[in-house]
């Protein structure tokens, strides 16, 4: 049996709408406003900073949440109409730790199962159990069963425990 250990809130998440977080490099581009093109990574306190607005906080937003924040930020005082966009660049790391043969910290990918990530991590070790693993998620409270076959998330801590037999 398979658990996902759940941490912050009820939500089930989607890359649609993926919430950023703390190491997440985003790229934000102005149209027609080369200047204005910024590329970083969200610092611990989860903010990003930009040309004219100083540190944005973009902890927990959605990209086209963040989309918006810029764009009223630019519209009037420095653009009339400013056409913004962000994408993340790169996703936060994701962890996988116990019974695998190289445990450590992966970059994440959209469409990262749980499988290709303890494959990532060098597979299981003889001792694996390959039942009893646990995922820790940020944005998620409480316990559900989870498959190999199941999505992993940016920042999410997978444990492989050990088999008894």
């Amino acid at each position: 049996m398979f658990t996902l250990i759940n941490t912050v809130s009820a939500a089930d998440a989607s890359l649609s709408d993926y919430r950023l977080g703390v190491g997440d490099a985003v790229r934000i581009t102005v149209f027609g406003q080369d200047d204005l093109d910024v590329e970083g990574i969200l610092t611990d306190a989860g903010t990003i900073s930009y040309p004219f607005l100083g540190e944005i906080p973009a902890l927990g937003l959605t990209v086209g949440q963040l989309e918006q924040l810029v764009h009223h930020g630019l519209k009037g005082d420095y653009l009339v109409n400013p056409s913004v966009s962000v994408a993340v660049v790169e996703y936060r790391k994701f962890f996988v730790d116990g019974e695998v043969k190289q445990p450590g910290s992966f970059s994440y990918s959209p469409g990262m199962t749980l499988r290709k990530a303890i494959a990532l991590a060098g597979g299981f070790t003889e001792r694996a159990s390959r039942k009893k693993i646990s995922v820790i998620r940020e944005d998620m409270i409480g316990e559900m069963s989870i498959v190999l076959e199941d999505e992993v998330f940016p920042g999410d801590i997978i444990t492989v425990n050990q088999s008894f037999f």
